[in-house]
């Protein structure tokens, strides 16, 4: 693991930050153009924060956060990298990052039944209802 860092994403990034965006095997959005590379500009400082883990000079994932609703906007993984552990390590940046902008819990919303939703329930995240017909929503209070 000597070879995986994690830093704040930049401008630079976003080209990666979206080829895993589409990459992912689960989560997939239907029309890839719906996130624009406007909506990442303004997660790397204008509306919250985001970070990348590097591996060997590759990103390889990302998390963002947003301040307004304190919640996770993405965390994604290259499945070619997964069970690395960046994705633990990048969640627990953003959400110690909106802890310290004064959240008092943060939320965010995953796919129901998805290996998403087991891996933020083993996070130690809340369960909460469905959002709508195929979205759960949770839920992580300040510790």
């Amino acid at each position: 693991m000597n070879n995986l860092h994690f830093r704040a994403a930049t401008t630079a990034d976003i080209p990666a930050m979206s080829r895993i965006r589409i990459a992912v095997r689960e989560n997939r959005l239907s029309d890839p153009g719906r996130i624009t590379t406007a909506m990442y500009e303004d997660h790397l400082q204008r509306l919250g924060r985001s970070w990348v883990a590097v591996y060997d000079g590759e990103v390889i994932a990302f998390s963002s956060a947003a301040l307004a609703d304190a919640s996770i906007w993405a965390l994604f993984t290259d499945p070619a990298h997964e069970g690395r552990g960046a994705g633990k390590r990048l969640l627990q940046l953003a959400v110690d990052w909106l802890f310290s902008q004064g959240a008092a819990e943060v939320q965010l919303g995953t796919a129901a039944n998805t290996r998403a939703d087991g891996f933020y329930a083993a996070q130690g995240w809340q369960r909460q209802a469905m959002r709508n017909a195929i979205e759960v929503e949770y839920r992580l209070p300040r510790p």
